[in-house]
């Protein structure tokens, strides 16, 4: 257990210094944690990670879903709408991150602006060789 939270913990601080880069003219290296989430209770052997870059233009409604494994989300811009299914509705702007849990129902999301995209960032973990999501 202890070293999937380490294993994750380092692939996720990787991924921040790739995606976020260093700040411009910054002679210090920094790490702040902005998100910390307990995990399902999953082995990761034979499992995978899916990066994926969303693009929801204003009015794009994505559908409803589900991930059989989890997913690991970071708005890279715009405000991004999130609802998962029994609990209220939210706006992410751009440097927050979300958490689905496996299996639960992920309802219509879309950008919260009517004239400006959303970009969220999904990580999707899930058994190797098998779908990421499900469409309902």
């Amino acid at each position: 257990m202890e070293d999937r939270r380490t294993f994750l913990q380092s692939g996720l601080t990787s991924l921040g210094l790739v995606v976020f880069g260093a700040a411009e003219g910054s002679t210090e290296f920094a790490i702040k944690t902005i998100y910390q989430q307990d995990l399902p209770p999953v082995s990761l052997d034979r499992w995978q990670v899916t990066a994926l870059e969303l693009t929801y233009p204003p009015g794009l409604v994505s559908p409803k879903h589900l991930h059989p494994g989890f997913v690991l989300g970071y708005v890279l811009e715009g405000e991004f709408r999130l609802c998962m299914e029994g609990e209220p509705a939210v706006a992410l702007s751009s440097g927050e991150m979300f958490y689905e849990a496996p299996g639960k129902i992920h309802m219509p999301s879309r950008s919260a602006s009517g004239t400006s995209p959303a970009r969220p960032l999904a990580l999707a973990f899930g058994e190797k060789g098998k779908e990421i999501i499900k469409l309902l």
